[in-house]
Formats: C-alpha cells, structure tokens, sequence
C-alpha cells in the first residue's frame, strides 16, 4: 500500500498495489456486480492466478478514496505498464516517436481492465450528490501520481459516456475507435430478427446455419456454475492454442477461470460446440444484466461455418431469449456487419506529461477523429438491414 493523502480532512486517497488490500463488499459497492469485469472477484482472480503482475507488465496502482468512517466510496482500476500488450487501444507508434526523440515513453500508468476491450465506468463511486466531486479528486490524483512518478503519461481505455466527459472536462486528450455491437430492438426470436435483414443477407446466414445443423453439431449455453470441471478444461484449453497460433503469449490461467467460475460463475458463460458427444469447439463470453461480452474462441476442428454459429448467432439468440439489449462480440473484426453488427464508437482518454508530445498527439488524434468517423460512416453503408431499418 503507498501514497496515502488527505483530502479534506475528512476523505482519505491510497494507491494500492492489490485490490486484495479491499474488502470485496467494499469494492463491489462502488464498482456494482452487474458490470463483470469491474467486479472484485474478477480483478482479484487476475491477481492471484498471475495473469497480471511483472510478468505481464501490468502492475496494480488501484486509485481509492475512503470517508472518515474507513468506508470505501471510490475507486479506479490502474495499473502500472512497461507495454502496450493487452490494452487494444494501439500507441505503439506513440512509443516510437518517443525512442526516435530519445525519450522512453515506458513505463506509463493504465486505467483500464486487463486484456478486456470492453466499454464501461472506470471511475467508480457510490451514487451520492458528491460523486462528481470525488470523481474528479480521482482523475487529479492519478494524474498526479503519474507526473510523480514521471511516467510519460496516463491512459484511460473504454471508457463509458459519463466518464468520457468527466476526463475530457480535465483535459484529457479524446481517441475514437470503432467496434462492432449488435442492437436488440425487441425481437421475438431469431427469426424476427433476420426478417430485418435484406433477401440477400438473410439467406446468407441461413445458409450459414444450415452448415451447422448438417453436420450434426448440437450448440449448449453453459454458464460457469453448471460447467463441470472437464468443461471448464476443454474452453481453457480453446483459450490457449488459439492465443499461441494467433497471438503468441495467453495470459489468462485455467485457475483463473476455475476460480471465477465459482465466485461469479452466473456472469460467465461457454457456448459449447459438440459433436458425437465429443467437444469440438466453443466461446466464452461474460454477461451484465443487459449486455453480452464476446471473448475467446477455439476449436479442435474445423466445420463449415462453426465460427460464425458459435461466436455470433448463438450470442444473439442467447440475448433475444434472455431479454438483453446489447451484445459486444470483441474488437475489431468487419466481417461482423454482415451479421448485424453495426460500427459502433468506442472511446479513450489520455494525459501526456510532456507538453511537446501532448500538442503533437493532440492534432494526430484531431486528423485521426475525422479518417475514424469517415470509416465509420461507410462501413455503415454495409447494413445487412432493409433500408430504413437498424440493428
């Protein structure tokens, strides 16, 4: 635990290097259980299972303020990085100008949930006619704990509507980037739904489907609770090989989801691929009370189709079924609209300590805002939606 300082007499601000430093109650009564990856129980797992720490470069700086009570009323997820890895908000370039100018961009300080490009609150305070207030003793203690440890600078990653205006209000630089996120308008089941569709894109993703049904593979929604321990093996296991023949290193542990799928078990969910019995592919995903999170997928072999049946079409029937409004299927990935997921802006905020590269990044970010919001603009013209209809 470092850095404790008094704010007004009466509120006390500490960066902890564990969130075990917390009670969990106390954590999730100002972060909430809805939004899974803001939950103790997740971000401690994290912890303790080593998929973060000096391995990774991610190390925990949590942000906490407690009353004259010892009562925990704000928060933010930070950790100290020596890399980009991770974050799916890309400056590497940034790193490189700074080297070119002799200068080391890391290590920097993150606000952010590891390796998890979801939208969502990073400023965490219980709801009280001072939360603004609180929220911006925050922002100015991580930035002066950033310029005090003279780090080149300080990132906030998906941030939601309110605290994008809130870090923006503190000077903050503004990045745009783009995900794919599908929309429920309250359809009554899959096949109201693909009734929106063009006669063109409908028959597409039937015919999808149909590839799936044809080959025998039966799909089940499995949540963490019902999960046997051999499920919970095999997704690991998906997890693992798809990482190394994509993207080198997995950083996730089969403990970690061995643990969360007892302490938050409700909030996370396998769609589980079999055929004659025998697993042969599946995704994992996380849900809120209104949002489905897609984030991992593997297989043992390849089918026709399998991909798009698992990782997207279940996902949707998952949320017209279960009523939820939103289904975030991961970053990047164009392929998607033709699905029905729609372009959809995501945001960032950023401080840098150096003035020179602040102004630089700033109109980098000003050109890049305008090429992001002309992207956007086309790839929209690729609604697989009948004209005047959205997602």
């Amino acid at each position: 635990m470092r850095g404790t300082i008094l704010y007004n007499r009466r509120m006390e601000l500490k960066i902890l290097t564990s969130i075990d430093a917390v009670a969990a109650d106390q954590w999730n009564t100002v972060a909430g259980t809805a939004n899974p990856f803001l939950r103790y129980e997740f971000l401690s797992a994290l912890e303790r299972n080593a998929c973060v720490g000096e391995r990774h470069g991610w190390l925990p700086r949590h942000l906490v303020a407690f009353d004259d009570s010892g009562r925990l009323t704000g928060a933010i997820p930070m950790y100290l990085k020596d890399n980009s890895y991770g974050e799916f908000v890309f400056d590497w370039s940034w790193a490189d100008a700074y080297q070119r100018a002799g200068l080391s961009y890391y290590p920097k300080s993150v606000v952010a949930v590891p390796y998890t490009p979801a939208t969502g609150p990073r400023i965490l305070t219980t709801p009280a006619d001072e939360a603004d207030d609180l929220a911006g003793q925050l922002i100015q203690l991580a930035r002066d704990w950033t310029e005090g440890e003279q780090l080149s600078s300080l990132h906030c990653l998906f941030t939601d509507e309110h605290d994008t205006r809130r870090l923006k209000d503190q000077g903050f630089l503004l990045r745009l980037g783009c995900q794919f996120h599908w929309q429920n308008q309250g359809y009554r089941d899959f096949d109201d739904y693909l009734s929106c569709f063009s006669s063109q894109k409908r028959k597409k993703v039937r015919r999808e489907r149909r590839h799936v049904q044809q080959a025998s593979i039966e799909i089940r929604a499995v949540d963490g609770q019902q999960a046997s321990d051999l499920e919970i093996e095999v997704m690991y296991d998906f997890y693992r090989s798809t990482f190394e023949k994509k993207w080198g290193h997995p950083t996730l542990t089969l403990e970690f989801f061995r643990e969360i799928a007892v302490t938050m078990g409700e909030q996370l969910l396998f769609f589980i691929a079999s055929k004659n019995r025998r697993i042969v592919a599946g995704a994992i995903c996380f849900r809120s009370d209104d949002t489905l999170y897609g984030r991992h997928w593997g297989c043992y072999e390849n089918y026709h189709s399998l991909h798009f049946e698992t990782c997207y079409y279940q996902g949707i029937d998952y949320c017209i079924r279960h009523g939820l409004q939103v289904f975030e299927p991961g970053a990047q990935g164009e392929h998607k609209i033709s699905r029905g997921f729609l372009p959809t802006p995501t945001w960032s905020a950023h401080w840098i300590r150096h003035s020179g590269f602040r102004d630089i990044i700033a109109r980098f970010l000003g050109q890049e805002t305008d090429a992001m919001i002309e992207y956007m603009d086309e790839l929209s013209d690729h609604s697989p939606f009948k004209q005047g209809l959205t997602a």
